[in-house]
């Protein structure tokens, strides 16, 4: 129990540092060179996903022994979906409640990070095999 409790901290001091990096270049991208937050949100969280990667891969669920050859295309297909996630329920909540992008961004975040990215990455990505 205690592991996974480690685990799961970790995991959520890897997205914090990940999201971090993707939510300062969306407001970059946004404010400076004046994409529309959805778009700067795509381009972002791709750049925190390689971040998050590393931490993750090396730090938070020890995985380094397994193989990258199917740990980088499931972390893409669950970045891939995260991205859709983020950007399309930012648009929603920012539009709907007409609220600013970057504090709807930051709720949508919460709910997709632990919600779905956590849980992609603890039993499938990065998934630790029971006899290792």
């Amino acid at each position: 129990m205690k592991k996974h409790l480690t685990t799961a901290a970790k995991a959520q001091l890897s997205a914090f540092i990940g999201g971090m990096v993707d939510y300062g270049v969306m407001i970059l991208l946004t404010e400076l060179v004046v994409f529309h937050y959805s778009f700067s949100i795509v381009v972002s969280g791709f750049i925190g996903a390689i971040v998050n990667f590393t931490i993750n891969r090396h730090w938070t669920f020890e995985a380094s022994a397994e193989s990258k050859s199917k740990q980088i295309p499931r972390f893409a297909v669950m970045v891939l979906g995260s991205v859709l996630l983020k950007s399309i329920g930012t648009t929603v909540v920012t539009e709907f409640y007409g609220m600013d992008y970057k504090i709807s961004r930051l709720l949508v975040d919460a709910v997709v990070s632990v919600g779905f990215n956590f849980m992609l990455q603890r039993f499938w990505v990065f998934r630790i095999k029971k006899n290792a």
